[in-house]
């Protein structure tokens, strides 16, 4: 897990953000929900404090359609038995771009936050739970799912930010 995410970007980014994240934040209201409006941003924000920022130059609606439907492909947003759904058509069609251009600035998008299906660093909060990946670890040269393993070791893996919370604290909630 690479931690806490973050709308913290470069001064000299901050408007293009604001541009990228009205359109998705829209799109959110409209479509998603307030988590994926969330995670979204955060992507967003990523995406402009790399160096250089893919998103500095290009349309504002491409970079939402892209980072969107690169968040939502990590979620299985396509979907149809997932809430929230939507086709990737209607996204496309949404943010007024091509599938073409919509797939090809995903690809750009999960390329620069090295991301792809089931990511637990890009996956939904209330979906952690039910990701596989997120409690896969390595143990004494093993991948293991920590959540059956003893609590000292689920401890050491939260200690070390390899997992996002211990899976019995959850449990009891």
């Amino acid at each position: 897990m690479t931690g806490a995410k973050s709308e913290k970007v470069p001064k000299a980014l901050q408007a293009r953000f604001e541009e990228i994240g009205a359109i998705t934040d829209a799109f959110c209201a409209a479509h998603l929900d307030e988590e994926y409006r969330q995670l979204i941003r955060y992507a967003v924000a990523a995406l402009c404090r790399k160096r250089p920022s893919p998103v500095a130059s290009g349309k504002a609606n491409t970079w939402a359609c892209g980072v969107t439907h690169a968040i939502g492909s990590v979620n299985f947003l396509f979907d149809p038995s997932q809430t929230p759904h939507i086709t990737a058509g209607d996204l496309y069609r949404a943010f007024g771009v091509s599938q073409g251009t919509g797939q090809g600035k995903s690809k750009l998008v999960r390329d620069a936050l090295d991301t792809g299906q089931m990511d637990p660093d890009w996956t939904l909060p209330s979906r952690l739970a039910d990701n596989p990946m997120v409690w896969m670890v390595m143990v004494d040269g093993m991948i293991v799912d920590i959540r059956h393993m003893p609590r000292e070791l689920q401890e050491a893996a939260f200690a070390k930010g390899l997992i996002p919370y211990l899976p019995e604290d959850a449990q009891k909630d």
